[in-house]
Formats: structure tokens, C-alpha cells, sequence
């Protein structure tokens, strides 16, 4: 029998993007790509090209590139630091259980490292399976779709295609649920006690998309359904809110920032806030979250705020990761 070097599969994970500085051009050239997919913003192309170059890459730049300056680390951006943490674990426990190689590789829709580029990295190893696993639990076409797009897009001009099989969610696996309920425990652990109130805070989306049929906020409330569950939590325990909205039309709601605004009012003596839609953290928790809203909420009564750190390279996170990829390459 004749033998080969090549892996049965490869995993290619998926997370947004990120600036490849904490810098406004960086932050504008990084912008321009991610705001102009019209899976991102489906406003007419005419419309929002005059929008977005005429007045956001203008202005937004600037603000933003002070925020990312905050969260910062040598390794880049704590969304691509994170990210290749989260690589090389997955890759030494595939081969910790499968006995062989098996690459994994770690792109971004928007931005560096690009499906482009992680492809051919694939080709070079002669892998001609491949599993596909975009870093978001929770479906959304905004988020999830927006990377089938890319993926497709980036094997436009490849004449040899891969076996490819893509994992859509995953925001009520088991190992998901466990992993969140691990870290809040954790957490509670360390302050010394469970807090008055927990905050599920996920990624917001135009209430419209989700008229339109996007089942986000669905699977939103089933994750944070199940993850109070698993907590033993009482429903006035409990929160779900929806944070980082753009623009001016309404988006899913309660909106986080005002549900924190009204906690501090109440003057609530604990609270904690987790972001269970994050695989890693980045601008959007460790700016948006342990920053702004932690000002929000104590500056207007509020005590002992505690943000709970996204799942990251934890090993609760890899082990969902392992089962995840153990399931789909079934067969291969």
C-alpha cells in the first residue's frame, strides 16, 4: 500500500478581525473592509459608500484607535493574541488524541491572518479535508455567514477544492454551557461570593435583521436559558442584554449600557457581567465592558462591578473546541 505524509483533515478557526495597529489608519483600513460587507451593514451600496467613507472613516478612526491603545498587549490585539493561544492548544491536544498531525489554523474574516492566506498553508501540507469553526456559539448572518461568504470567496481562484465541512453554532453544546458555567463559578470563587445580579451581556444586532429572519436572538436566549440553569439561578438573578450597538435604528434590546445605568440606580450592591458570545476577549469586552460600562453602572450608584474574562485558552474552552471537531470530521 502506497503511503503519504498528508493529515486526514485540517481545522481552520474563524474569529472576526482585528487593526493590525493601534494606529487610525490601521483602525480605517481595518473599518473600511469590515463595515463595507453588506452582511455586516445591508443599507444600499450607493447610500452607505457615501455614509461610510464621507462621514464614519472620518471621524470613527480616530476614537477607536484611542480605545484599542487601552487593551493593547505586545503580542497585537488581545482578539489575535488570544487567537493563537486558542491555535496551538487545539493543534498539541489533536495530536495529544489523534496520534498524528493534524494542522489547525487560525484566521480572521476581516483583516490578517485572511482565509487567502491560511489557504495556502493548507495546500502546502496537502490536506484535502477541512473543518471549517467560526468562533461565534450563536448564529448570525452578520457574524457566521459573513464567514461562509469569505471562505467561499477566498476559493474562488483555487482550481483543487478541499472537502469542506462548516460548523454553523454551537450555543447550547453541552461542553459550551459547561465551560461558561465553569468560568462564572470561578469567578464568584475568587470576589467570595455570588453577586446580587449576573449580566449575560452578547453582541447586538438591528432588531430588523432579526425581523427578517436571523435566529440570533434566539439563540442567544437559549445559551443564556441554559447557562442559568446550569448556575441554579433564579429568573431575578439573571439578565440578558444586548451591547455595542451602531447607528440609529433600534437594535435587540435591553440594550446593556442602560440595564447597568438602571442596576446603579438601584443601587445594587454586586453584579457581574459576562459575554458569553466572545470566544476571546478583545475591544468590545475588555474596553466596552470592564471600562465604559463599569463607569456607567458605578457612576450612577452601583457597587462591586466584576467582569467575568471570556472563555479564551481556558481548558474548559479547548475540551468544547476537541469535542467539537472530534464530532464533525466523523467519517474522515
Amino acid at each position: 500500500m502506497p503511503t503519504t505524509n498528508k493529515p486526514p483533515f485540517a481545522v481552520m478557526l474563524v474569529n472576526l478581525g482585528t487593526p493590525e495597529a493601534p494606529t487610525p489608519s490601521a483602525v480605517r483600513k481595518y473599518l473600511a473592509e469590515f463595515l463595507w460587507d453588506q452582511r455586516v451593514v445591508d443599507l444600499a451600496r450607493p447610500l452607505w459608500w457615501w455614509i461610510l467613507n464621507g462621514i464614519i472613516l472620518r471621524f470613527r478612526p480616530g476614537r477607536v484607535a484611542k480605545n484599542y491603545q487601552k487593551v493593547w498587549t505586545e503580542e497585537g490585539s488581545p482578539l489575535l493574541a488570544i487567537g493563537k493561544q486558542q491555535q496551538k492548544a487545539l493543534q498539541q491536544r489533536l495530536r495529544d488524541e489523534f496520534k498524528e498531525e493534524i494542522p489547525v489554523y487560525l484566521a480572521m474574516t476581516y483583516g490578517s491572518p485572511s482565509m487567502e492566506e491560511v489557504g495556502r498553508q493548507l495546500r502546502q501540507t496537502g490536506a484535502e479535508r477541512l473543518l471549517v469553526l467560526p468562533l461565534y456559539p450563536q448564529y448570525s448572518a452578520t457574524t457566521t455567514a459573513a464567514v461562509f461568504d469569505r471562505f467561499a470567496a477566498s476559493l474562488k481562484p483555487c482550481p483543487h477544492l478541499p472537502e469542506v465541512r462548516f460548523i454553523r453554532d454551537y450555543h447550547q453544546h453541552p461542553a459550551y454551557i459547561r465551560a461558561l458555567a465553569q468560568s462564572v463559578r470561578e469567578s464568584w470563587k475568587e470576589q467570595g461570593q455570588e453577586p446580587e445580579k449576573l449580566v449575560m451581556s452578547f453582541h447586538g444586532i438591528p432588531q430588523r435583521y432579526a425581523n427578517q429572519g436571523d435566529p440570533y436572538p434566539q439563540h442567544c436566549q437559549n445559551t443564556a436559558l441554559l447557562l442559568a440553569k446550569e448556575l441554579g439561578l433564579k429568573d431575578d438573578q439573571w439578565l440578558l442584554t444586548y451591547q455595542s450597538r451602531f447607528g440609529r435604528e433600534p437594535w435587540l434590546q435591553p440594550y446593556t449600557d442602560f440595564t447597568l445605568e438602571e442596576l446603579g440606580q438601584q443601587q445594587t450592591q454586586s453584579v457581574s457581567v459576562i459575554c458569553p458570545g466572545f470566544s476571546a476577549d478583545c475591544l468590545e469586552t475588555l474596553e466596552e465592558i470592564e471600562e465604559e460600562n463599569r463607569e456607567i453602572y458605578e457612576q450612577a450608584g452601583g457597587q462591586n462591578f466584576h467582569y467575568i474574562p471570556a472563555l479564551n485558552a481556558s481548558p474548559e474552552h479547548l475540551q468544547l473546541m476537541y469535542e467539537l471537531v472530534e464530532q464533525h470530521t466523523q467519517g474522515w
